[in-house]
């Protein structure tokens, strides 16, 4: 049996409990968590608020973004060993223990070696959110000198897409508040606004999710991309819009965590601990206003 925080149909927080340690299938790796990012889906999935759309029904495990030590593989895998420190993203959502789990086991394909040097628990805060950073990105195509506004630009998805987006040649507008000015321009950023512009930029990209209000501060013809919601933007004034769900990727968060490895990325944690406090992390993170990630540690 394993610990791991699980979702139950009609309760709002999650719940700890021993659980028959995951499977294991043939192009996996079984992996015991050292850390593990809380992010808005994971809040919103053991609130109850999305397991309609994810189609769960019974008890399930909660936790995307993880590392962990590799303590056994599949007779498929190759590049991975036992003892490899490593990170990725779960995104089985109905597995019985995902990434806040003592234990689990993840598809070699969305795991990435960590880097020497890079802080094993820090770096939880990357698989997702640096993940989704990237392949909105991609979504827009190639810099060559254009406009982009980054709105929720000190959030965690947004920061990362800051410093992407700078590394990659873009013209880096982030849009958040006066007093992360700091972080925003050393992500990269050449400026920072409070409020939304009117259609000043070639292209946006969502961190805040805003949604159609964003779509005020493209010009006509711009692109947007930004994730799923309940009520994505109209299309308007030739505006292409581009709603993006991360896809695990290993090969794309090695290179991830290579950029974190080097400084490019900026690892922001708000606090760690303990799985069996995981209460107190979940609070935060559905409160709203945080600055880095919370961590759960076994």
């Amino acid at each position: 049996m394993t610990l791991a925080l699980v979702s139950k149909p009609g309760t709002s927080a999650p719940t700890l409990e021993e659980v028959p340690p995951p499977p294991l299938g043939p192009g996996d790796l079984r992996v015991r968590v050292t850390a593990a990012s809380v992010d808005l889906i994971d809040v919103l999935i053991a609130a109850g608020p999305v397991r309609t759309i994810f189609g769960l029904t019974g008890t399930v495990g909660v936790g995307c973004s993880l590392t962990g030590v590799v303590t056994e593989t599949g007779p498929d895998v190759t590049g991975f060993s036992v003892g490899d420190p490593v990170a990725a993203i779960h995104r089985d959502f109905a597995a019985a223990a995902r990434g806040h789990a003592e234990e689990t086991v993840v598809p070699a394909a969305a795991a990435a070696p960590l880097p020497n040097g890079l802080d094993p628990v820090d770096a939880a805060s990357v698989p997702l959110n640096a993940l989704t950073a990237a392949q909105l990105l991609d979504r827009l195509g190639p810099a060559e000198e254009r406009t982009l506004l980054v709105t929720g630009a000190a959030g965690s998805v947004g920061g990362y897409a800051v410093a992407l987006a700078a590394h990659a040649g873009w013209a880096v507008t982030g849009l958040a508040r006066e007093s992360d000015r700091d972080f925003v321009l050393r992500a990269g950023a050449r400026d920072l606004v409070t409020e939304l512009p009117g259609p000043s930029f070639d292209a946006v990209l969502d961190g805040a999710v805003l949604h159609t209000a964003a779509l005020a501060a493209l010009r006509d013809g711009g692109a947007f991309v930004g994730v799923p919601q309940p009520s994505p933007p109209t299309p308007e004034r030739d505006i292409k819009i581009d709603i993006v769900s991360v896809e695990p990727d290993g090969a794309r968060l090695a290179a991830l965590l290579t950029l974190a490895a080097t400084g490019v990325l900026e690892l922001r944690v708000a606090g760690r601990v303990p799985l069996a406090e995981a209460a107190t992390a979940y609070d935060k993170v559905a409160g709203g206003g945080q600055r880095g990630r919370w961590l759960l540690v076994p």
